[in-house]
């Protein structure tokens, strides 16, 4: 994805779960400044309960 940035340690499925949680977060004025933070937050805790270590 040009242009984006990239999650370290998340597979492609993830990466676009964060663009969509980060953009729909960005379009309803939701969070603020914090829309990707809060966004990469969840694509990492979702990628932890699943049981992926980091890396994989």
């Amino acid at each position: 994805m040009p242009g984006h940035k990239h999650l370290k340690s998340v597979g492609k499925k993830e990466q676009r779960q964060y663009e969509h949680i980060k953009e729909s977060a960005e379009r309803s004025g939701r969070y603020g400044k914090r829309a990707k933070e809060v966004a990469a937050r969840t694509v990492m805790k979702q990628h932890s309960t699943k049981g992926h270590r980091k890396g994989q």
